[in-house]
Order: structure tokens, then sequence, then C-alpha cells
């Protein structure tokens, strides 16, 4: 088997699963509870806390945990827009956000909120003058993704910010779901942050919102004690401190990582660039970790199983995406519906080696051929 989609999901580090298991057998309280048990509890999840706001590099008082970084992205435009609907009901995204972005603004929409989409330009990357010429003085809310999912598109997050600034009743949200664990990142700049875990290594069930100290917004669960006001339920002790666990384990890894998964990129695009019928719509200011790329004439699902057939996985556009609908992303760079329509996407980790990109590619080369006919 060659897994090449952990943009997708990657696959649950050992010490991770153990340590989940370890508090699933030793901590048995709620540690929202008064007995000694839940004050052990409360102990251990107050440390998790802590050290996740370190690798953060924010206060242990802006951590809420949720169940995925969906659940962060929903809780975020919609508490914003409840809060502060009185101040405007207009927002600024991107057409590369993730569907837990679009879906909830489309929501919104249809509730009164005007969304508007800044341009991108043909490098993958917010047109500045035009995200200028957007904002206005009811804007009360900019969505923009640090890395995107689909073409591992890098936005100038610092730059945006200095721009918003000038707008102090607009917040800042940066979806850092494909972000973490690749590039260093700072929230020194944004308002609101999304993160998951089960994108390093970690478990599904699990994410986390950054909310800026001193904003308020409305939850989007309400009832029942939990870790923070803004997100009611049942500390998962368990999830929350084995996404400590992987935090620990891929961020002091992350620009060796890097090197290493771009001399991978590289070999692979190096030889799709042979192919007539491929298209590679990663730009320059894509993270290696990710090669978006378009087969001209052959459909994308009929690759992809063809390539399945080899036990060797890739994907279409992001796990979440609907079916059969075009690429927003690719499109919104490459102005193109055909390339948009036949995008494919490989995803790296540092645990792909050589061997399998040479086997992929040996595989990408038979199943090419076969096809293009």
């Amino acid at each position: 088997m060659i897994y090449l989609d952990y943009s997708a999901t990657t696959p649950v580090d050992k010490q991770v699963l153990d340590t989940f298991n370890k508090v699933c057998m030793e901590y048995p309280g709620n540690s929202n509870s008064l007995h000694s048990l839940g004050v052990k509890s409360k102990s251990l999840e107050d440390y998790a806390t802590e050290e996740i706001a370190k690798m953060l590099k924010v206060k242990k008082s802006e951590i809420i945990y949720t169940s995925g970084a969906s659940e962060s992205n929903n809780t975020v435009i919609k508490g914003v827009c409840e809060k502060y609907k009185n101040r405007g009901k207009h927002i600024i995204t991107t057409y590369l956000e993730h569907s837990s972005i679009i879906a909830p603004l489309n929501y919104l929409a249809d509730k009164g909120f005007e969304v508007d989409f800044v341009k991108i330009n043909d490098q993958g990357i917010v047109d500045i003058d035009d995200l200028k010429r957007l904002l206005r003085d009811d804007t009360i809310l900019v969505s923009v993704c640090m890395v995107d999912s689909e073409l591992g598109l890098r936005q100038p997050i610092k730059e945006i910010s200095e721009i918003l600034k000038e707008y102090p009743k607009c917040y800042f949200h940066v979806d850092c779901t494909q972000a973490l664990g690749k590039i260093d990142i700072n929230l020194k700049d944004v308002d609101f942050a999304s993160f998951s875990a089960h994108k390093i290594y970690g478990l599904k069930g699990i994410g986390l919102l950054y909310k800026k100290e001193n904003i308020n917004i409305c939850p989007l669960i309400h009832g029942g004690k939990s870790t923070t006001v803004y997100r009611s339920g049942t500390p998962a002790l368990p999830l929350i401190v084995s996404m400590m666990k992987a935090m620990e384990l891929i961020i002091p890894n992350v620009n060796k990582n890097y090197e290493y998964i771009t001399k991978l990129n590289k070999k692979i695009c190096d030889k799709l660039r042979e192919y007539p019928l491929v298209h590679i719509n990663s730009t320059v200011n894509s993270i290696p970790h990710t090669i978006n790329f378009s087969l001209r004439k052959i459909k994308p699902e009929t690759f992809i199983h063809a390539l399945d057939e080899n036990e060797i996985y890739i994907s279409t556009k992001s796990a979440c995406s609907s079916a059969n609908s075009m690429s927003n992303s690719v499109y919104a760079v490459t102005k193109d519906e055909e390339i948009a329509n036949h995008s494919l996407r490989i995803s790296l980790s540092y645990l792909t080696t050589e061997e399998e990109i040479d086997k992929f590619l040996s595989i990408f080369d038979e199943c090419y051929k076969k096809l293009d006919m």
C-alpha cells in the first residue's frame, strides 16, 4: 500500500494512541467533578492545555477544545456573526476555503448576511488590492486559510492582518488545519484560528479553536459545564491529552520534515511535467506537502480507481468536497474549467519514502499510458 492522501487524514502515531489509552485507563474521573478523581483529571487537563498554549505561543485561556476543525470553523463564523450582527452583516472569504467555511457562510447568507469572495491571483495568493476594495465599515469578519487543502497555497496572513488593523470592528479568522505540523505558525496577528488533531497523526474527534482573549462570541453548543463557556460538553480528556502529544511530536520537526518533503515533491513534479496531458496546478506559493495537478481528457475518478487497483491512494479534491463538482479552488487559480474539473491531489508526509515515490511514478506511468488512448 502507498498512501498519498495525508491532507485528508493521517495515520495515528503509536505514541499518541498509547497516550490516549493510558489516560482512558488511569483518569476515569470527569475533570469537572469535585471528588479526588475529578481533581486528578482536572490537573492533567490543565497541564495539557498549558503545554498546547506554549506550543502555539498563546494564553491557556485562549484555547477552546472542539470535535475538530469543522466545529471550530462553524463556531467562529456563526459565533461572531450572531454576536456582532448589529455592527454589520458583511463577511469576506476566499474560494480556497474548506467546505466547513463555505457551508456556514451560505447558511448565513440565507439569514441576511452578505458574503464577498476576494480574488485570487494566478499564483494562488489573495489579491490584496481586491481585499482593500471589498472591505467596508460594516465588515465584521474576514476568513482566510493559512494553507488551503487542495493546492497547499500559503497565504500572506501577516500582510492581511496589517490591512485589517484599519477596521477595528472586523475580526480575522484563519483556518490553520493544513498548516499545523507543516509550517511555522504565528497567531500573533489573528483573532481566531482553527486546528484538528487528525491532520497531525492524532485521533479523529478532537480539535481546537484559538480565540484571542477579550473577544466574546456566541457559543455554538449550549448547556453543560466544560473547559470554557464557549463550548459546552464533558471535557474529552483522553483526546485532549492525545492532541497535546501529537503536537509535541510533530512541531519540533517541522523544518526538518519540510526539507525532506520538498525533495520528494521535486521528484514527483519533475516526472509529471513530462506528460503532455498533465497540468500542475500547485504554484510556487504551495507548500511541498501538496501537489495538485490535472489530467486533461481523463476523468479524475477513472484515474483514481486505476491507482486504487494497485493499492495507491490519492484524492480528487478535499475529502469533504461535494462529489462530481468542479474544484472552486483550482478554478480560482487557473480560471480554466477543464483543469478544475480534472484535478487530482497528492499529499505527502515525512512518513512517505523515496521507494514509495518510485513505485508510485512507475504505476502512474502504466495507468497514464493505458488510459491515454
